[in-house]
């Protein structure tokens, strides 16, 4: 059983969901990627030095490694946290973390844009074995994707695509043991939408079971969390992130 108490109000009144913006995506600094602040350009400047030049894609690869490598992960609820706050207090949950990726891309000059999914909480029970009850009905997942070269790509695949990375880990992710879904991104598939199924059935890495209902692409995950809130209403997201703020999520 999920929390629809804890589900923001809203969520279950809105009669039709916003319409996404984010078709072109873009490179302009918000609230949360605010990327011309002094920390997250120190970071592009980190990236470029290990990429060694390689171009876009060794850039993003090697920030995503020093954002896993300097960003501790933990149970953080706030989604609308800036990037430069995230890299000062050198903790974060996916969510953030992911955001800092995006500032960096972003300072970058590569236009990056969300995906909005509303993803089922029991896909975050193993997290929370005794604390069911309490997680919400659904989840909003801002799922980050990088304009390279003429075409988008999802973080999902911006190590390899899906079938590679399935092959390395044919067990997929499955939120049951240390490795956090921004540290899997490098060595595991996150199929939320079913593209790994085939004549003989789904993989056991496709999630699409779990998607609730895609909300399409926003500009931003600024433009994403203003249209549809957060995932837990403010009074709960005040209390829970002072019990789980400093609880590692690995």
């Amino acid at each position: 059983m999920t929390s629809v108490v804890l589900t923001p109000w809203w969520r279950h009144r809105r009669p039709a969901a916003p319409r996404a913006d984010g078709n072109r995506g873009s490179t302009a600094p918000t609230a949360i990627l605010d990327w011309r602040h002094e920390r997250v350009r120190r970071l592009l400047a980190d990236a470029r030095s290990a990429a060694g030049g390689g171009g876009d894609r060794p850039l993003l690869l090697a920030a995503h490694r020093l954002v896993g490598d300097r960003v501790r992960a933990v149970y953080a609820l706030d989604d609308t946290q800036s990037a430069s706050r995230t890299l000062a207090r050198r903790r974060g949950s996916c969510s953030q973390r992911l955001a800092v990726l995006e500032a960096v891309a972003r300072a970058a000059g590569i236009p990056t844009r969300v995906r909005g999914l509303l993803v089922d909480g029991s896909f975050w029970y193993p997290r929370f074995p005794r604390l069911r009850h309490l997680v919400p009905d659904t989840v909003l997942l801002a799922w980050p994707e990088f304009r390279l070269g003429q075409e988008w790509v999802g973080v999902s695949e911006l190590y390899a695509p899906l079938g590679a990375l399935g092959a390395a880990n044919p067990a997929g992710f499955t939120n049951t043991g240390p490795q956090t879904l921004f540290d899997a991104l490098a060595s595991t598939a996150v199929d939320w939408d079913g593209s790994t199924c085939g004549a003989d059935g789904c993989s056991s890495f496709d999630l699409s079971a779990l998607v609730r209902q895609d909300l399409g692409r926003f500009s931003s995950r600024d433009a994403l969390f203003a249209a549809h809130g957060q995932t837990l209403c403010p009074p709960a997201r005040i209390v829970a992130g002072a019990l789980l703020g400093r609880r590692s999520a690995a």
